[in-house]
């Protein structure tokens, strides 16, 4: 029992707690009214704001109430675009990207100057097949060449890029043969050869110019006042030209070779024709002309029986109809066998088969080199249409792949069969026409390609600094295997669209063979036919003869050869030809660099004498998103249109519906589009599909062409339109930029925006002078995406909250900078994305006193600005970003779903140094970080502060975030004690090395000195969290 006394102090202890429980509450009863007052005063504030008219502001909220401001009105073709009085609340490709181009053609922007005092620079558009319609392939190589022009027309060169259309003699002619079949069911034959011709190139007048004009859709700035053909009479003469001189060097002959014949277009094609299909067993292939399926992937084989009934040998084969032109049978000179067989160590391998090689000169390339070695017969079994000729006896008359049948039922007839079985082997097939290729031998024009070749060579070899090199580099190796093992080039067609051989053939009255090509030395080389009668009448003085012009036709790749130089106007000494060629680069893809870019570089130092430009840039090859190559059977080919502007999954069905695919390949190929675009493909525009394709080139071998991120760069031309539209926003109606920023006065966050600005333009001019586009791409996104749109911009906000004097200096310093910003930037982009940075560029208003240019396309690319450069502001923001990102990072965590809420946080800071860091930018941690409130402590005066949420910014900062009831003191022990764990293991790991034997000798001293560095920045890494773990161990103990 308590006494009165007791009693009394009892009663006034609990008075007094309840004392104390009042105040707590009062306290926290007038923090909470202050709290809501501060809020209500913020949105009353903004509140306010937003329904303030203000006239002097652009983009009003008044204007809201009419859509036809935000629409550009109607802008008559050719003329300068008309834009809305409103920026659209949302960027739309389709309506950013319609009008400029052509104001840009008509305006003559992409137009160069032979006489122009700029130092030239030159690009040769490789020129696509007039028979084509833009693919992805053309879309890369358009907008990484649009990338290079754009940046070197900006960098103040005289930049020309010409653009042309190759004759595509061999796709033509199919493409026009089967037009005037299904039109008019005749073939070319029929009509002759003249008059094929002639519908040929009406045909060319009226679909030749669709891929030139899709190339405009993508923003290809090409001086169209050069555009060329390869079969036009200025190239024409070109390619007479060259061939004269050529053939008067002795470098073009006529020789019968085996070549690869296509026996149903029933010319000889390239080696790039044909396509090459690896067969692993016995399978059954539809053949053009074939009634029925032939089967492959086969080795069979059979004997033959030896003279004086010595027995047999076998022989085996996968092409069992050739046997028809056998001369002879190869074995090894070790092969203990001991018959009246040529033997040849380079052809057959004794372990393979049965070591003995049937050998047949005219149809296959290695039996053409045994041939030439041991002097055989060469028989020639085929007709040009594939079928038996008269050499084949019994079988004459018959298609190649059912006398191959015909062939096996007689050898098993004579017990001559000894079976078949399984063989991997390579087939080859025209790609133009499906056929399999057939290795026949004819008498056709070559080119003599060695000494070129070894000049090609040299110039990529020689010396630090070669005439020639190649970007990216690993190509070079290719160059060379490829140069050192050429063969001469096969460069007639036996075709009736190209360029007609300019070599006549003279039959004399008294020859004994008078068919066309009987006598080698009949030929007549010249310019035309008049020169070719002169020479004639020369050579064959006194003798009665008749003469006609070789009906071949050259190689595509032959004018294509020329291409660099038949373009600047070659052979005659044109204005253009001085002044740029050579060229400065050639950009295309890898898979044609002994095709096109060998033959080139041999041509044009043979005739031009330079290489035709000095830097090779490779592309590399597209593929789907999963690395398949392209093809329509898969249904993964992309149409870069239906990219720009959008298409269902029906639209791309439709695509598919209207080619030439059988049921089957129909049916897997709408499936493979329907796994791929289940919704289609959205509307992306030519900015976001350069820019993605730009941004691949890293891969520098492959590209994995995924549309999403097409579709994520056409999102992020949103942001970027947005983040224009909030900067025109803050620019009063009347506002003109300074020509100079007074950057003392102001405020660090523009300080730091115009110093990284700066950084990004010599990274972005670098990369580009590198051929380094994806670099390039890449810095400038960066610029716009992570410093100017998520820093820059939310960091400004508060000196725009309100029109009062308190920000007055700070508000007019950052309209500044975002001028500077956006005219830069937009600048610096616009290589990459042509369209929404003319557009946005338009809108800006011109800087005082400064007369700009009439397009950003023709205005000078940025260039490092030394006084901008701020290291010290950088390093600050650094540690205010990394400050931000960790608050962030616990306010994720503390609050969960109650992202809006603002929590008062603190910055507990080891010295001095950072604590003035920090304070200095308060403001703008607490508005990038969300926080109502923050607290600089110093170490050396104030403790970390109880019952928060804890991150480390480094050895030298944490950040405490208060969060009453929601922080787990346990969890934030588990997280320290594995830190700790991280960094002792990483101490472990430094001290062992700098420990090493040899460490103070070997290692550079920089080097030294930066584990040194390393090594006491996780010491004090290491005591910081074990103070704090000891902290939060007692304070949790506390609590319990």
């Amino acid at each position: 029992m308590m006494t009165p006394e007791e009693l009394e102090r009892k009663k006034k202890k609990e008075e007094k707690a309840k004392e104390k429980e009042l105040k707590k509450l009062k306290a926290a009863e007038k923090a909470a009214k202050f709290k809501q007052q501060q809020q209500q005063q913020q949105s009353d504030s903004s509140s306010a704001s937003k329904k303030k008219k203000n006239s002097s502001r652009r983009d009003s909220s008044a204007a809201d109430d009419n859509p036809l401001d935000y629409e550009d009105p109607p802008t008559p073709f050719g003329q300068k675009k008309l834009l809305s009085s409103q920026m659209a609340k949302q960027y739309n490709p389709t309506a950013v990207e319609k009008s400029w181009y052509a104001w840009w053609e008509k305006s003559g922007y992409f137009v160069a100057d032979a006489n122009s005092s700029k130092p030239p620079f030159a690009i040769v558009l490789p020129p696509p097949n007039v028979t084509g319609a833009l693919h992805i392939g053309h879309a890369l190589t358009a907008a990484i060449e649009d990338t290079i022009i754009r940046f070197k027309r900006m960098s103040g060169f005289n930049a020309l890029w010409v653009p042309g259309v190759d004759h595509a003699g061999i796709a033509t002619q199919v493409v026009v043969e089967k037009k005037l079949m299904r039109d008019h069911h005749l073939t070319r034959h029929d009509l002759g050869r003249e008059k094929f011709v002639s519908e040929v190139w009406k045909w060319k007048d009226e679909y030749g110019g669709t891929i030139l004009k899709q190339l405009r859709r993508l923003g290809a700035s090409l001086d169209w006042s050069r555009e060329c053909f390869t079969m036009d009479d200025k190239r024409s003469r070109a390619v007479t030209e060259a061939f004269n001189r050529l053939y008067k060097e002795g470098l073009i002959y006529r020789d019968i070779r085996l070549i690869n014949w296509d026996c149903t277009l029933r010319t000889a094609i390239s080696d790039v024709e044909v396509d090459y299909v690896d067969i692993k067993e016995r399978k059954l292939q539809t053949v053009p002309g074939n009634k029925e399926p032939v089967e492959f992937g086969v080795l069979t084989s059979f004997a033959y029986p030896l003279e004086g009934d010595l027995g047999e040998i076998v022989v085996a084969t996968t092409r069992l109809e050739t046997m028809l032109g056998d001369t002879a049978v190869a074995i090894h000179p070790d092969d203990p066998r001991k018959l009246p067989i040529i033997c040849d160590a380079i052809l057959v391998d004794p372990n393979f088969g049965t070591g003995a090689v049937k050998i047949t000169p005219a149809h296959d390339p290695n039996d053409f080199e045994v041939g030439k070695r041991h002097d055989l017969e060469f028989i020639n079994i085929f007709t040009d249409d594939g079928r038996i000729n008269s050499l084949g006896s019994e079988f004459a008359g018959m298609p190649r792949f059912e006398a191959r049948e015909a062939v096996k039922e007689a050898l098993q007839k004579k017990g001559l069969y000894r079976g078949a079985k399984n063989n991997e082997m390579r087939l080859g097939f025209s790609s133009r026409s499906n056929d399999v290729v057939e290795p026949m031998i004819k008498p056709q024009w070559f080119v003599n390609c060695q000494s070129m070749a070894k000049q090609a060579l040299e110039v990529a070899m020689d010396g630090e600094i070669p005439r020639l090199e190649f970007i990216p580099k690993q190509y070079l190796a290719e160059w060379k295997r490829w140069l050192e093992n050429i063969r001469d080039w096969c460069i007639s067609r036996q075709l009736w669209w190209g360029h007609r051989i300019p070599a006549w053939y003279v039959t004399l009255d008294d020859d004994e063979m008078k068919e066309i090509g009987s006598y080698h030395d009949h030929w007549v080389v010249a310019r035309n036919e008049e020169d070719a009668l002169a020479e004639a009448s020369q050579k064959f003085s006194g003798k009665k003869f008749q003469m006609i012009q070789d009906p071949d036709v050259l190689d595509t790749w032959f004018s294509s050869g020329l291409f660099p130089l038949s373009v600047l106007g070659w052979p005659d000494d044109t204005d253009d030809l001085r002044v740029f060629y050579p060229t400065s680069v050639l950009e295309t893809g890898h898979d044609i660099l002994f095709f096109w870019v060998a033959r080139m570089v041999m041509l044009g130092i043979k005739l031009g004498g330079d290489v035709p430009f000095r830097k090779v840039y490779l592309h590399p090859m597209i593929r789907d998103a999963h690395g398949r190559k392209m093809s329509k059977s898969l249904g993964n080919v992309v149409d870069p249109l239906e990219v720009i502007n959008g298409v269902s999954l029906e639209g791309l069905h439709k695509r598919l519906e209207e080619g030439n695919l059988d049921p089957k390949e129909l049916n897997v190929a709408k499936a493979g589009q329907k796994q791929d675009f289940p919704n289609g493909i959205a509307e992306c525009g030519a900015d976001a599909l350069r820019f993605a394709l730009v941004c691949y080139t890293a891969q520098s071998d492959k590209i994995n062409l995924d549309i999403l991120r097409v579709v994520g760069y056409r999102q992020w031309c949103n942001k970027l339109w947005n983040a224009v539209r909030f900067a025109m926003s803050k620019l009063d109606t009347d506002y003109t930029p300074p020509l100079t920023l007074p950057l003392e006065a102001m405020p660090s966050s523009c300080k730091w925006i115009l110093s990284v600005l700066n950084k990004a333009i010599f990274k972005t001019v670098s990369a580009m002078n590198s051929y380094e586009f994806s670099d390039a791409a890449s810095t400038v996104y960066s610029w716009w995406q992570y410093q100017f749109c998520d820093v820059f911009i939310e960091a400004i906000k508060p000196y725009f909250s309100g029109d009062g004097p308190s920000f007055a200096a700070e508000r007019s310093s950052a309209q500044d900078t975002l001028w500077v910003c956006l005219d830069n930037g937009l600048r610096l982009l616009h290589p990459l994305m042509p369209f929404v940075t003319e557009e946005l560029w338009q809108r800006l208003p011109p800087a005082r006193g400064h007369t700009r240019k009439e397009s950003i396309m023709i205005s000078e690319y940025p260039k490092v600005e030394d006084a901008w450069k701020n290291e010290e502001v950088e390093y600050e923001m650094d540690l205010v970003e990394s400050t931000v990102k960790c608050l962030r990072s616990l306010r994720a965590k503390v609050l969960g779903k109650q992202k809006n809420e603002r929590l008062p946080a603190f910055a507990f800071c080891l010295n001095e140094d950072i604590s003035k860091v920090i304070t200095s930018y308060q403001l703008e941690i607490l508005t990038l970080a969300t926080l109502s409130t923050m607290k600089v402590l110093l170490s050396e005066k104030d403790a970390p502060p109880a019952g928060c949420a804890f991150e480390n910014v480094n050895e030298n900062l944490a950040v405490y975030l208060q969060a009453e009831g929601k922080v787990d003191a346990e969890a934030e022990l588990e997280k320290m004690r594995n830190k700790m764990d991280e960094i002792q293991k990483q101490q472990e790991k430094l001290e062992k090395m700098i420990n090493a034997s040899g460490y103070k000798e070997k290692v550079p001293s920089h080097i030294q000195d930066e584990n040194a560095e390393k090594l006491t920045k996780l010491f004090q890494e290491m005591e910081f969290f074990k103070k704090e773990s000891e902290r939060l161990g007692a304070e949790k103990s506390t609590k319990l």
